[in-house]
C-alpha cells in the first residue's frame, strides 16, 4: 500500500484520505452487510478516526442494525447516498471504511473473512485468508501493532 489512500462517494461530493494503513480489514458475509450493501459482503477497513482526512463534503450518519444487536451508524453521502464508512458500536475513535469507496480498492485485501456461516453459497473464499463462521479472537488474530493501535485509540 502507498503511504496514503484516497476515496469517496459515487458523485465525488465526499472525498477523504487515509493517512496510514488501516488497523485491520474484514470481509463480512453477515446478512446485515448483504442487505445494506445490496451485495454478497462488505469489506471494512478499521482505522482510527483521526487518521481520516476529509478532503471535501461531510457524510451523514444513518442508524442501522447489526448482527450484534447494537445500532451503528452508516455514514452516507447526502446526495448520492453512497455508504463511505461505519461507526460500529458508536465508537467515535474508530471508523470502518467501506473499501469499495477507495480509488484503488485492490490496495486493501481482507485480512479475514467473518460471518461465513451466512455467506452466499457461490462465493469462494481464498485458502490463504483466515475465515470464521462468526467472529474471531482479536487478541489471537491481529498483529501486535494493530492491537496496540486499537488500544491507543480507545477512550
Amino acid at each position: 500500500m502507498s503511504e496514503t489512500l484516497e476515496g469517496g462517494c459515487f458523485c465525488r461530493k465526499i472525498r477523504y484520505r487515509l493517512r496510514s494503513r488501516p488497523i485491520f480489514v474484514n470481509c463480512c458475509h453477515c446478512t446485515y452487510c448483504q442487505v445494506q450493501t445490496g451485495s454478497a459482503f462488505a469489506i471494512n477497513a478499521c482505522i482510527e478516526t483521526d487518521r481520516i482526512e476529509k478532503l471535501s463534503g461531510d457524510p451523514e450518519p444513518s442508524p442501522v442494525g447489526s448482527g450484534s444487536g447494537q445500532v451503528h451508524d452508516l455514514y452516507r453521502c447526502p446526495d448520492c447516498k453512497t455508504a463511505v464508512w461505519s461507526d460500529y458500536g458508536r465508537q467515535p475513535e474508530l471508523r470502518f471504511i467501506r473499501v469499495g469507496t477507495l480509488d484503488d480498492p485492490s490496495a486493501l485485501p481482507p485480512n479475514a473473512h467473518i460471518f461465513t456461516r451466512s455467506k452466499l453459497p457461490w462465493v469462494r473464499l481464498p485458502d490463504d485468508t483466515p475465515s470464521f463462521d462468526v467472529l474471531y479472537d482479536r487478541e489471537e488474530l491481529w498483529p501486535a501493532e494493530s492491537l496496540e493501535r486499537r488500544e491507543a485509540a480507545a477512550p
